[in-house]
């Protein structure tokens, strides 16, 4: 049996192009694929890690019932976490380029977090897993 991975994820976006710009301006995401599909629609992909892990497709909604889950397509829980190595470098460059923050950064029993919002106001951990003691 093939293993399995979880290899997408899609996100619905308001427009392509302003939704790439903030992926990959403000949270340092790479772009892995941005294939035009004809009749207004893209196949665009950005990643926190290069091609590795789960990647973002971005989906632009294409009617009023997917319009209407733009921001909010988790019921207002937290949507997405993204795992550093460098809790400290990481929140401080997001803050610089503009990063919604709801929280300040906490220390848990899991790691360093703090909760922010993209700019549809979708929910992500910023989280640096705790090392486990050995």
């Amino acid at each position: 049996m093939m293993p399995k991975r979880l290899a997408l994820i899609s996100l619905i976006v308001r427009d392509y192009d302003e939704a790439k710009a903030y992926y990959l301006e403000k949270l340092d995401f790479s772009l892995v694929e941005d294939t035009d599909l004809g009749e207004g629609k893209r196949w665009l992909i950005v990643s926190a890690n290069g091609k590795h892990g789960t990647n973002l497709l971005l989906a632009k909604a294409k009617n009023s019932a997917e319009l209407a889950a733009i921001g909010n397509q988790t019921g207002g829980r937290v949507f997405l976490f993204i795992e550093t190595d460098n809790f400290a470098r990481d929140h401080a460059s997001m803050l610089a380029k503009g990063v919604k923050f709801r929280e300040r950064p906490r220390n848990e029993a899991y790691g360093m977090v703090a909760v922010f919002e993209d700019l549809y106001g979708n929910l992500f951990d910023l989280i640096e897993f705790r090392k486990p003691v050995i």
